[in-house]
């Protein structure tokens, strides 16, 4: 053990910052021939993944040595385990978080730097997410500052939308997304699967206006529905699905339906609103909502999230009868299917607040807060639905647009004033609020006729990143301001594994 070094005042170089840090006297190193020990059969894979993300990330070969049989290991049993500094993964149960968050249990952690590193926690999640934490430690020194990390997540839902039904992304950036957000350990990536150019804003028609379904079946019923210009097999989404569990991501799919859709009105277009004319499917017609009931029990076998999202947003406001039948056809459809659903909120303009007894809205289902017109987080809480904060004035990037950010975030703004909690325009809730559930940014591909591709998308959304990884996940640092902040977080911004984005 080193005696010198002495860890920051704000501790280590973490992004986001751990919720606690208790220093220790000096530092220890971690060099060549360390060994990577784990307790429990399910911790085999990461312990493997460990090595090689050690030997990226810090140019340090470690090696796995096989379980820990002794069972739970703390700092006392490293010195039983083989010479140098080792690594010790463990699932422990009864790991004691001195919090009683309900998020500690899921996804926290205890790191421990002293005679070697132990990591401790109650789930695979947390665990891996532990191992974030000290690879990032690791790219700043090979010298970690001795001590004690507990760390848990303020919110369950830490998030990014990507809008692909506008524009195609290569299933090789979707997966260097997937590893990009379980390094600032956010979890929860939602994939829009279909829309359409905003023909108003083009002044193009329907006829030619660009429209995409992203996801391609081999069952006949569905031919041609699939668009030409890139769309995903099953294969694919299932390599997608593998690598997001490997990094604790929650893939959510959406089809958006019934407005966004026409791509299922040029595939039929006797289901469109207006004759066709419109990118809103005529609810009117029966066959319009079994068209989509039919769309998701074909799909629905492909994710495996928990949640899937049927979008529900921007609907024609004087169709609000046949909308509400759709909202909770579809919603029980999904549920019928195992998955619990989730809609964009759109209720305080379609259904002029969903509150009263009156309303007919069925209350199961996440709503995601993106525009306080259409449905506020207060407004959505107070009528009972769970949320998810995705405010588009806060949160949106639509590139080259002038509208919300047609590039990067404002960070100093986000920094300064923002938290999941806050929607601005007076409609903030007040901080981990029951209801809420956590936050999400998103990207939007608005404008189809731009040229640009999936690095100038991951430009845009690089320098508030970690930044809004940091809010969802701790929130403030007390004493730390912006330019230390992003500082740390260009520190750690080399994250492993990437092979589009390299």
């Amino acid at each position: 053990m080193n005696e010198t070094a002495a860890p920051s005042t704000h501790g280590p170089v973490v992004v986001p910052a751990l919720q606690r840090w208790s220093a220790g006297d000096g530092t220890v190193t971690v060099a060549d021939g360390c060994q990577v020990h784990w307790n429990h059969d399910s911790l085999a894979e990461l312990a493997h993944q460990l090595v090689e993300e050690v030997a990226e990330v810090a140019g340090i070969s470690a090696t796995v040595s096989g379980q820990n049989t002794a069972g739970q290991a703390g700092p006392g049993a490293l010195g039983e385990l083989g010479a140098g500094v080792n690594i010790v993964l463990s699932l422990n149960p009864a790991v004691d978080f001195g919090t009683d968050h309900a998020t500690a249990d899921q996804e926290g952690y205890v790191l421990r730097v002293g005679n070697g590193v132990v990591l401790e926690a109650r789930t695979l999640t947390g665990i891996f997410w532990g191992t974030r934490s000290l690879l990032q430690m690791l790219l700043a020194s090979r010298e970690l500052p001795c001590g004690t990390a507990v760390d848990w997540p303020n919110y369950p839902v830490r998030g990014f939308m990507l809008d692909v039904g506008r524009r195609f992304s290569q299933t090789a950036f979707l997966s260097d997304m997937v590893r990009y957000m379980g390094w600032f350990k956010l979890n929860t990536f939602m994939v829009h699967l279909n829309d359409n150019e905003i023909a108003k804003d083009t002044k193009r028609s329907w006829d030619v206006a660009q429209a995409a379904f992203r996801l391609e079946s081999e069952n006949p019923q569905f031919a041609g529905l699939a668009a030409t210009d890139g769309s995903y097999t099953r294969a694919q989404w299932d390599a997608l699905e593998d690598l997001a569990a490997a990094h604790h991501v929650n893939l959510i799919p959406e089809i958006d339906v019934p407005a966004h859709a026409r791509s299922l009105i040029k595939w039929k277009p006797e289901l469109g609103l207006n004759g066709g004319d419109s990118d809103m499917l005529d609810l009117s017609r029966p066959e319009a909502t079994e068209l989509v009931k039919e769309l998701f029990s074909e799909f629905v076998p492909w994710f495996r999230s928990p949640v899937v999202h049927f979008g529900a947003d921007e609907y024609a406001k004087d169709h609000e009868p046949e909308y509400r039948q759709f909202f909770n056809g579809i919603s029980a459809h999904l549920r019928s299917l195992g998955k619990a659903p989730m809609a964009w909120g759109s209720l305080s303009t379609m259904a002029n607040g969903a509150g009263h007894p009156e309303s007919g809205y069925s209350r199961e289902v996440t709503i995601c807060s993106w525009n306080n017109d259409w449905y506020s987080g207060q407004a959505a809480v107070a009528d009972g639905y769970n949320i998810i904060n995705t405010n588009d004035d806060l949160l949106y990037i639509v590139p080259f647009a002038d509208y919300y950010h047609g590039g990067a975030l404002d960070g100093q703004l986000l920094f300064d004033t923002w938290e999941p909690h806050v929607f601005g325009e007076g409609k903030n809730l007040y901080p981990q609020h029951p209801q809420l559930l956590g936050a999400a940014s998103a990207l939007w591909n608005d404008l189809v006729l731009k040229d640009y591709d999936e690095h100038v998308m991951h430009a845009m959304m690089e320098p508030a990143f970690g930044l809004l990884a940091q809010k969802m996940w701790r929130g403030v640092v007390p004493g730390m301001d912006y330019d230390t902040f992003m500082t740390r977080s260009s520190a750690v911004s080399r994250w492993p594994g990437r092979e589009f984005l390299k």
